[in-house]
Order: C-alpha cells, then sequence, then structure tokens
C-alpha cells in the first residue's frame, strides 16, 4: 500500500490533501487493499452536515478516503499549510478512471432507470474500452433484507471493482457506510455523478468551477430542490470555518 494521505481536518472531518493525479493513481494501486471501503466525494453540504451530525459524522470518519470535490474545502486546506491541495470532482474522478486502460471493472447502483439507461449508452460512446460489470437503478424506497443480499450478491458476482454509488448524499455514504466489508470492491459515492456523464444536468463552465461557483450554477437548475439546502449550508459553513478550529 502506498504511504498515507496527508489530511487537513476541516470542521472536524479528515479531508484529503490530494489532487486528481495522485487519487487516480492510489485507487489503481491500492484496488485490492481498497475493497470492502469506501470513499467519500466531501463538499461544503456534507461536510457541514458532519459537523451537526454525530452519526454522520462516524460516517465520513470511516471512510478510507474522504477527497474534496468542493473547492471551498481545498482552498481552505491551501490556506492552512497544504499549499499542494487540490480539487478533486466526482464527476472528473469517473471520466479519468473510466478513460484509463487498466482492467478495472466498473459496476453502477443509483440513479433513475431512464439515467441509468442513457448513461450505459454514452460511456459505451465515450469509453469504448472501459468495462461495465453492471447498472442498476434500485427502487426510490428501503430495500428489505432479502432485496439488499440480492443485489450485494450481483455486485459481488460481477467481478466489479469499483461500484460507483449514484444515490445523493447523505443517502449514498449512509448506504455505503452500512456495506462497508461486504462488497468485493471499493465504493465510492459520486452524487449527481451519473446524471453529468449521462448528460442530463449540464457541468458549470470552467470559469465557475474555478470561482467556487459550480453550486450556483446547479442552484439554477434545480431552484426548488437546492435553495434552502446550499442558501443554509453555505452560510453556515463561511460562518463556521472562521469561528470553529
Amino acid at each position: 500500500m502506498a504511504k498515507e494521505m496527508k489530511m487537513c481536518r476541516i470542521l472536524g472531518t479528515d479531508i484529503a490533501v490530494t489532487d486528481m493525479e495522485e487519487t487516480v493513481a492510489r485507487i489503481e494501486k491500492d484496488i485490492e487493499h481498497l475493497r470492502g471501503q469506501y470513499i467519500c466525494i466531501a463538499n461544503v453540504h456534507t461536510t457541514v452536515m458532519a459537523y451537526e451530525n454525530k452519526d454522520y459524522w462516524k460516517v465520513q470518519h470511516d471512510a478510507a478516503i474522504c477527497l474534496p470535490d468542493g473547492r471551498p474545502l481545498s482552498v481552505y486546506s491551501r490556506k492552512h499549510g497544504f499549499p499542494e491541495a487540490k480539487r478533486v470532482t466526482g464527476p472528473d474522478l469517473m471520466g479519468e478512471l473510466f478513460s484509463r486502460e487498466n482492467g478495472l471493472r466498473h459496476y453502477f447502483y443509483g440513479g433513475s432507470p431512464e439515467t441509468v439507461e442513457t448513461l450505459a449508452v454514452k460511456l459505451r460512446e465515450r469509453y469504448p474500452k472501459m468495462q461495465i460489470a453492471g447498472m442498476v437503478s434500485p427502487p426510490f424506497r428501503e430495500l428489505t433484507g432479502e432485496e439488499d443480499a440480492r443485489e450485494i450478491a450481483k455486485m459481488n458476482e460481477s467481478g466489479a471493482d469499483i461500484i460507483w454509488v449514484g444515490l445523493g448524499a447523505p443517502k449514498q455514504e449512509n448506504w455505503m457506510y452500512r456495506h462497508k466489508g461486504k462488497v468485493n470492491a471499493v465504493m465510492i459515492g459520486v452524487g449527481a455523478g451519473f446524471d453529468y456523464h449521462a448528460g442530463t444536468i449540464k457541468r458549470a463552465p470552467m470559469w465557475m468551477q474555478k470561482a467556487s461557483l459550480e453550486w450556483l450554477y446547479r442552484l439554477l437548475q434545480d431552484p426548488k430542490r437546492l435553495f434552502g439546502r446550499y442558501f443554509r449550508t453555505n452560510l453556515k459553513y463561511l460562518w463556521l470555518v472562521h469561528t470553529k478550529r
């Protein structure tokens, strides 16, 4: 296993000090060690949730890695002694791992049936050499014990190396936490990553990403669902990082 990643503690959550190249290399080289574990893609919203909720903090704390998806997290790390800290977004991480001829097998769990169907077509067009082990859109309800066991058996029988979990936060992180040690692959929660790669949601322009305004672009696309979340958590984050250590 490679040396441990540096960490920057932000509101009680240890966020990896890394970049895309290091993250991809670690996943590829340490895939056997990572099996049964999970990786969280952290942003302002999940970091504030973890600060306010001890159970969710434990979910984040037990992850193999918490990656800085939100640019404010990497900016915070740079301001607190880690000038090398960079942002690692879920959709970009997916694309990097899809495009490499590394022999990894990918399994997708989450999203609507329509999104998953479109995603399958787009991925085969864009990454013809990637290996897709399976794609499942689970029902929008809690599965029974028997249903869940069948889903896990399908994942394990598929020979997947990575389970991409697109259930949205905090549902996907809680799901990965409950299945730690049960899945013979590394689980990575990517939120709307399925929609981005399917083309059902557009990424913000690069200038907005660099200016930490990707949240605003998302808000303009889905204001009814996201306004309360972004307004509350963004303001809380700004206040907390200036008053807490």
